[in-house]
């Protein structure tokens, strides 16, 4: 997490990324909204160690922007949820997702492409559907690997 180093900073901008600001916690937040919810499919997706990943969850969790929500009762494990806040993050996601593909392309060509669930459409400039015009959220999206992709395990 970032400290707060300056303290004349008073701005939106600096608060937000003191809790999305550290590496892990923006990629976490795409491994979920991409389905990847629980622990051990998080860090074989990320490569993230154990503790690392422990504390980014749970800073995430005590922020509101995840939830745990159990799966199974014995033993008792948990999957972890966008929050309505966390969800509210999709957007900022989806441009850095564009702006990273526009000015960092892969050689071979985009890592992933965002599919519109619903009629097979892409998130335009203003992330609604080129082909039906529907607004696009996490959930009416579908990730598919790009020519640019390396194997990424599917979610469970």
């Amino acid at each position: 997490m970032l400290r707060r180093e300056y303290e004349t900073q008073v701005c939106s901008i600096a608060r937000s990324l003191e809790i999305v600001g550290e590496r892990w916690s923006l990629l976490i937040l795409r491994s979920v909204m991409m389905g990847f919810v629980r622990f051990d499919d998080l860090q074989a997706e990320l490569g993230i160690t154990r503790s690392v990943l422990t504390a980014r969850l749970a800073r995430l969790v005590e922020e509101g922007v995840l939830e745990r929500v159990p799966y199974q009762s014995r033993p008792r494990r948990y999957e972890y949820r966008a929050t309505e806040k966390g969800l509210e993050l999709w957007p900022v996601l989806q441009h850095l997702v564009r702006w990273g593909d526009t000015y960092y392309p892969e050689p071979a060509g985009v890592p992933n492409v965002m599919e519109h669930a619903g009629c097979g459409g892409h998130p335009d400039d203003h992330l609604l559907c080129d082909r039906c015009g529907e607004p696009l959220a996490a959930g009416k999206i579908v990730v598919i690997p790009g020519p640019g992709s390396a194997a990424t395990p599917a979610p469970r």
